[in-house]
């Protein structure tokens, strides 16, 4: 394994791992420190009212990513793996690649898990254009007490917020959302002023205005809409992951379909266009189920009203009807395929 950063560290996120991602984990021996969730909450964010609380069942995990990366880390030294760390690749060949001290190195097979800006990516597919959504997204993490084991999303008409505890329960990830016209550099690492993250909920209820009082810190990053990448491999070169198929964080499968990936590529390893066409129609499906989550956490106006009053009525009596439909998704076992 070739990794660029000089450690394996990652501060302020959280992920959730559903049971298709979690099951992986189970069977590849890894276990990283998590909360179970209990609960997606679905709440209307300038009132406080509760509009949905739908149960989960068994296996959604609240993990921190540097957690779940140790995690991983450990497992694949234990069983033999090389970690290389400090050593960026700045080219991709035919049969080699070069690191940016000039170094070859041959390569027989090579998994991009490099994300949508890696070399990986670009090599594979360098004119794969994206689009930019019109949304963006802060990310930061603040210290509460007694959070319940719970994802919270807090709705409101072109925004919305996701909350759910991490580690032993006190610290709170946060992610908000926000439709905007102007477009920002896409990435995890732009750093902006906390009073920006605060004006855009100012108008959200006082227990989030509270929790937001509390933000030290926080990254904000441009949503783009890259679909699906449209080949995944190219000569030695295959892509799992963000590297083939960003998705949109409101369905919270990133993490979940790149372990998906990553266990399925090892058994086809020397195939990888036939574990591409059985991939791809699983994928494709998540990336539109999460596009269409976002319209139904901005709605406004008449939509707004008709929407919130319905999910009311669902949760007095069948709340957990809309997570029945992701059965699809969340039931899928690929270590048993």
């Amino acid at each position: 394994m070739i990794e660029q950063a000089p450690a394996l560290t990652e501060v302020g996120a959280g992920l959730q791992i559903a049971p298709n991602g979690g099951r992986v984990l189970d069977a590849l021996g890894v276990a990283p420190r998590a909360l179970a969730s209990r609960a997606v909450h679905l709440i209307d964010g300038s009132t406080g009212r509760n509009l949905i609380r739908m149960p989960l069942g068994e296996g959604f995990r609240l993990v921190h990513r540097a957690d779940l990366i140790d995690a991983l880390a450990a497992r694949a030294r234990e069983v033999g793996v090389a970690i290389r760390l400090g050593r960026r690749v700045a080219a991709i060949g035919v049969d080699h690649i070069t690191f940016e001290d000039g170094a070859l190195h041959p390569v027989k097979r090579l998994v991009g898990a490099d994300g949508v800006r890696g070399v990986a990516r670009e090599y594979v597919a360098p004119d794969h254009a994206s689009r930019y959504t019109g949304q963006v997204a802060w990310r930061t993490i603040v210290p509460v007490e007694n959070w319940p084991a719970e994802a919270q999303v807090h709705v409101g008409a072109g925004r919305h917020l996701v909350l759910y505890p991490l580690r032993d329960g006190s610290a709170l990830n946060v992610v908000a959302v926000e439709e905007r016209s102007d477009w920002v550099v896409e990435g995890w690492s732009t750093e902006d002023d906390p009073e920006n993250l605060r004006a855009a909920f100012a108008r959200f209820d006082v227990p989030i205005r509270e929790i937001l009082a509390r933000v030290e810190w926080v990254n904000l990053w441009g949503l783009m809409d890259h679909g699906v990448t449209p080949q995944w491999s190219r000569g030695a070169v295959t892509l799992i992951g963000d590297a083939a198929h960003p998705t949109l964080p409101f369905l919270a499968q990133g993490a979940n379909l790149a372990l998906e990936d990553a266990w399925t590529l090892a058994a086809s390893l020397d195939e990888p266009a036939r574990w591409e066409a059985v991939r791809r129609p699983r994928v494709t499906r998540a990336l539109r189920a999460a596009a269409s989550n976002a319209r139904n956490y901005h709605l406004s106006g008449v939509s707004r009203v008709v929407g919130h009053s319905a999910l009311r009525a669902m949760n007095r009596v069948a709340p957990d009807v809309p997570l029945r439909g992701l059965r699809w998704l969340y039931d899928a076992d690929v270590t048993g395929d």
